[in-house]
């Protein structure tokens, strides 16, 4: 069956493997498409409508859930996520198996359609949402798929950058649900207490 997010997805594709995408910024060998907007950009990113709802509720039918990403042009920890943390083949691999993933920009004009059906521009949004930082990513679990806010919506937030470890401890803390039992911080001081019995010092920082 021939969807819009069919559509979307193969003209993304694509786009992706075109001379624009090999363009960008380069960081030691890295290699980041920056975009029109002067957000940076990963193939993985969704190419969406913008209306959430909808988008949740198609991640959910294919059993992944959905991150929102929120950045803005010259923001150096935004700059510091894609050259670091998404230079990670773990959590590129993770994010990818398990989240559908949405760019939004703080100060962008593009119009969202939010999970209360309210259409706003993306900075308009944000502060609705009381996004105060960049990067700032919010993780919807699929279970969520059909609320109609975003307290009923949203599972777990990162305001602001964390470094690989949290990163990605973040992500396994809301896919395997464990955010139901216990709180982030609890969620850490076991996985560090298991990595400990087992010989290995992480790299937290």
């Amino acid at each position: 069956m021939l969807t819009r997010r069919g559509i979307l997805m193969s003209a993304a594709a694509m786009a992706a493997t075109g001379p624009a995408f090999a363009a960008g910024a380069a960081d030691g060998g890295v290699h980041v498409e920056l975009g029109d907007d002067g957000l940076h950009k990963q193939p993985w990113f969704m190419d969406s409508f913008l209306e959430l709802g909808d988008d949740l509720q198609a991640a959910a039918g294919n059993g992944r859930g959905l991150m929102i990403l929120w950045e803005q042009n010259g923001c150096p920890y935004c700059r510091e996520l894609h050259y670091v943390n998404f230079q990670r083949q773990e959590i590129v691999d993770y994010i990818t198996a398990h989240f559908d993933v949405i760019q939004l920009d703080m100060f962008g004009s593009r119009e969202v359609l939010d999970f209360d059906g309210e259409a706003l521009e993306e900075r308009a949004l944000a502060a609705k949402w009381s996004v105060n930082f960049t990067p700032t990513t919010m993780l919807f679990h699929a279970e969520n798929a059909g609320a109609g806010t975003l307290k009923e919506a949203e599972t777990f937030r990162m305001p602001g950058y964390l470094k690989p470890f949290h990163y990605l401890s973040s992500l396994e803390y809301v896919v395997t649900q464990d955010y139901r039992n216990q709180t982030f911080q609890r969620y850490l001081q076991d996985k560090f207490e298991k990595l400990r019995e087992q010989g290995i010092d992480p790299d937290v920082w």
